[in-house]
């Protein structure tokens, strides 16, 4: 399984940007893996909210094939523990050819994204922990408990 993360807008922080990378690479000891970085939209002053979005939403869709499991990092989505989102990339594992999670711009998806998208979530509850770990940390985690 080939496993995509789209996202909107490039990190411009050395200290984030480092963290991506180091994350990118955990992963790809895993799973194939890939950062696929949609530039931000020029002059949005005169765009609305849902006018970027819908621009957003058009770039992302590009960059998506018919055949991919589409899904989205949104807030309002399901709220996985760590061990579930593990158990659900395993399944996943077996069952999509291209596995591609999203994350929009600074108003969310386009109708159309959540349209396309077959699912979405939200690692929020995924990162909770003692030791607080970030999202990505979380992320990283499950795949590793896929693999052993």
């Amino acid at each position: 399984m080939k496993t995509t993360l789209i996202l909107v807008g490039k990190t411009r922080d050395k200290l984030y940007t480092h963290t991506i990378d180091d994350y990118r690479d955990r992963i790809g000891h895993y799973m194939p893996f890939e950062i696929v970085t949609i530039p931000e939209l020029r002059a949005t002053a005169s765009l609305s909210e849902a006018q970027q979005k819908e621009k957003e939403g058009e770039l992302i869709l590009q960059k998506v094939q018919p055949a991919d499991t589409l899904v989205l990092l949104d807030e309002h989505g399901r709220e996985p523990r760590s061990v579930e989102l593990a158990a659900w990339l395993e399944k996943k594992r077996t069952t999509a050819r291209r596995l591609v999670f999203a994350i929009g711009g600074p108003y969310g998806f386009s109708q159309a994204v959540y349209a396309r998208a077959n699912e979405q979530i939200s690692l929020s509850r995924a990162s909770r922990s003692p030791t607080r770990w970030c999202a990505s940390s979380s992320w990283s985690s499950s795949i590793a408990r896929v693999q052993s």
